[in-house]
């Protein structure tokens, strides 16, 4: 996942019954490649970014690339709050050396825009049954914890610009389509394991397939770990990436991770180190929560009516059978 802080995702748990997908604690995609299954959160905005140091080399095609890169994310919580919306920008600037020629790169690398949608919720009405007796009994693993939340994600690469890192042949056009299949579950000893399964570039010479899977741990209230294996098969690039790194928690909606991610092979190799921060705004949720009330109010008003209907004519029924 890219981190994902476990408590915010304990804190979703103690208030299931109010099928939110807003955390008292950011809920970060950050550092990682992967992207979690819950949305940040009906009007919540939320911009993650980093900056990476960049190694890569080629032993077939004998080319070095040094520089560094930068990516931008922006989440944006829609008209639900199973919705997200997701903006994804990726730039790179290096030098390229090729039979000791020097070639300085820049432009964005990659550029996608989309949205994400939970369709399936294992805490949604569900409630868990409390020992009051047993510390044990209420932190031993349960086979409800292996159903995972289910999101589904659609989006589309951009590519108007003409930058060094577009593909010049064949071509890869200026759309292309991003599928992509989330699950997450949460298990005892704050661990939360994320999995991606996607295909991306959809129709063009550059189809690929890839899966994800990030395993994240919380060690306290600021900090966590995690660990991810990044695995793509395609035409033209096929890979495996690890990659590990840690979060700092400032305060509930700004966090700091370091991360650092190397490939299995050599053609090419690369080697990535960064750091990066998350941020929300979450004011506009106030105001969500008071209209939400106003509507459990309102639905608890027409309910206590309706079952006085319900009982008046019972009423009446059980005076007309009288003999």
């Amino acid at each position: 996942m890219k981190i994902k802080i476990l408590v915010s995702f304990l804190v979703f748990f103690a208030c299931q019954n109010s099928f939110s997908q807003f955390t008292d604690i950011i809920n970060s995609n950050r550092p990682g490649n992967s992207m979690s299954a819950f949305a940040v959160g009906k009007t919540v905005i939320q911009l993650e970014s980093g900056f990476s140091y960049i190694k890569e080399e080629h032993s077939l095609l004998d080319y070095k690339a040094k520089g560094f890169g930068a990516d931008l994310h922006v989440r944006y919580g829609l008209f639900r709050e199973q919705l997200e919306a997701i903006l994804e920008l990726n730039y790179q600037n290096d030098v390229y050396t090729k039979y000791d020629v020097d070639t300085k790169r820049s432009g964005l690398k990659n550029s996608t825009i989309g949205a994400k949608y939970l369709i399936y919720d294992p805490f949604k009405n569900y409630e868990e049954t409390v020992n009051i007796y047993s510390y044990k009994a209420n932190h031993k693993f349960k086979f409800h914890q292996l159903i995972p939340a289910v999101s589904v994600y659609g989006g589309a690469n951009l590519n108007f610009s003409n930058s060094a890192f577009t593909p010049k042949n064949p071509v890869i056009g200026i759309v292309s389509p991003k599928l992509m299949l989330i699950t997450q579950n949460i298990f005892p000893g704050a661990f939360v394991l994320v999995t991606n399964i996607y295909m991306d570039k959809i129709g063009t010479d550059y189809n690929t397939k890839a899966f994800i899977i990030t395993l994240t741990k919380g060690f306290n209230d600021q900090w966590s770990g995690f660990i991810e294996n990044k695995t793509l098969k395609g035409t033209y690039y096929s890979d495996s990436i690890f990659t590990l790194g840690t979060a700092y928690l400032f305060n509930s909606d700004f966090q700091m991770d370091v991360s650092i991610s190397e490939n299995y092979k050599n053609t090419p190799s690369y080697l990535y180190g960064g750091f990066g921060l998350s941020w929300r705004s979450a004011s506009n949720y106030k105001d969500v929560l008071i209209r939400s009330k106003k509507e459990d109010k309102k639905k608890d008003k027409s309910t206590k009516g309706k079952d006085k209907e319900k009982a008046k004519k019972r009423l009446d029924q059980i005076e007309l059978t009288k003999p």
